[in-house]
């Protein structure tokens, strides 16, 4: 018999046995109606199936009006504490902000300035992966996909622990300090395994434990180490936003119901690793990039709004880009008037921009912003309002810190450990059950054929 090649595309065999899948799999759409399924978890409104109760995060983007529930602008609170307040008292020291909103998720209270400097030297103790974990797991078959690096690097970390099994609170608290530590690493780490394999020079630097874990990323990414304070500023932001969005998103709820099962702290977080790597989650500011690439070469003239309405309209037409009939960074499942995450955000992106003599640009990115909006609401039969979502901004971000596109998902995973952490040891503590939702079965019972009838 002949080795099959696991990498070949197109198998007949394989594609006739696809088409029964096809043919056989669909679900009338007007079943769910039928049986009130709430496809997604969500009801007919859009808005999301209780499945939980959470102290570490809420999303909150409506409020009761004559006993009516009206949408406002979008609010994010991190353990009570509003995600703005959160920020300006960042600014006011002017100090990174990461690691005291991690403290702040995981241990339900802002640090005193010793408790924080305590917690940050632990984080900075933790960053090191001892070499021949670089060697034999990331420098070996690195993958072009480094959410792909980073799930397996979590698994095989799981094989130098000798208490990976162990999910009592100390020691998952332990496990979840380490990965919030590593994953900047691992990511950096592979991104330059895999271009190293293409032909590229390899640097694998130590991160420098004075610096903060933004800084760090820029410092062990640049050849040259160089970052300006906004820059490391902007960046250590993106990871505060990004740290934490409520117990409903799809990784953060994949991370509650893989620990209710009492799996270890790696396979959950590879789990989460795996749902923020779709395109519908984590990727999307990749799409808006592409997007905005493809809207810069078809319009000559950028402050002609008559022609960016057009080609949003064909966005929406399926008649441009990639005819998938989405404006990307447009909308969000649960805000509606405002995303308070991209609201913060494009004060500093706009600060940049200027630093780095793109302020065109940027006027683009605001202009499609209000042009979007405007567009959507008079194409689309909408129940709410729409508007611009926090991955808006922030490919455009990253390109301007000159991150490469592989780490744009990423670096929203190395922010979102932090929250993914929390909501595991919340689980851990209040669960007793496994998380079990009820699918309805919609086939009739019919009798079974024997192989030589058929």
């Amino acid at each position: 018999m002949a080795r099959y090649d696991y990498s070949q595309a197109n198998c007949p065999e394989i594609e006739a046995l696809a088409d029964l899948c096809t043919a056989e799999f669909p679900i009338n759409p007007e079943l769910y109606t039928q049986y009130d399924v709430k496809r997604g978890l969500r009801d007919l409104n859009g808005k999301g199936v209780l499945a939980g109760l959470t102290h570490i995060g809420n999303v909150h983007a409506s409020e009761i009006v004559d006993g009516q529930s009206v949408p406002c602008d979008g609010k994010l609170y991190y353990r009570g504490i509003d995600v703005e307040d959160l920020v300006n008292g960042f600014a006011e020291d002017d100090r990174p902000g990461f690691e005291e909103t991690t403290y702040l998720l995981l241990f339900g209270q802002l640090p005193t300035r010793q408790q924080l400097d305590e917690f940050t030297k632990k984080l900075a103790e933790l960053r090191y992966l001892p070499a021949i974990f670089t060697r034999d797991v990331i420098m070996k078959a690195p993958s072009d996909n480094m959410m792909n690096t980073l799930a397996k690097c979590v698994l095989a970390l799981y094989s130098y622990d000798k208490k990976a099994n162990d999910i009592s609170i100390p020691n998952v608290l332990r496990q979840s300090l380490s990965l919030i530590s590593l994953f900047p690493l691992i990511s950096v780490y592979g991104y330059q395994a895999y271009h190293f394999k293409a032909g590229e020079s390899l640097i694998i630097r130590q991160p420098n434990p004075e610096l903060s874990l933004a800084e760090n990323i820029l410092y062990m990414l640049r050849p040259d180490c160089q970052f300006t304070p906004l820059e490391a500023k902007l960046l250590d932001l993106a990871l505060v936003l990004h740290a934490e969005h409520g117990g409903g998103n799809n990784s953060t709820f994949t991370v509650h119901v893989v620990s209710s099962s009492g799996t270890d702290t790696y396979s959950a977080i590879a789990a989460a690793l795996g749902s923020l790597k779709g395109p519908k989650h984590g990727g999307a500011n990749i799409k808006v990039c592409q997007m905005f690439d493809d809207m810069m070469e078809h319009i000559a003239d950028w402050e002609d709004e008559d022609a960016l309405r057009d080609y949003l309209r064909g966005l929406l037409h399926k008649e441009g880009f990639d005819h998938s009939g989405l404006i990307y960074g447009m909308g969000h499942a649960v805000y509606s008037i405002s995303d308070p995450r991209a609201r913060v955000f494009k004060s500093f992106v706009e600060k940049l921009s200027v630093e780095k003599g793109r302020e065109k640009e940027f006027q683009l990115y605001d202009r499609v912003e209000r042009l979007a909006a405007e567009v959507i609401s008079a194409e689309r039969r909408i129940y709410k309002g729409v508007c611009a979502n926090v991955d808006f901004y922030s490919g455009f971000a990253y390109r301007m810190l000159g991150l490469p596109v592989e780490l744009y998902t990423p670096i929203f995973a190395i922010a979102r450990i932090s929250g993914w952490s929390a909501h595991r040891i919340e689980e851990l503590i209040n669960s007793n059950k496994i998380i079990r939702p009820a699918y309805k079965a919609i086939d009739d019972a019919r009798p079974y054929t024997p192989l030589s009838e058929r």
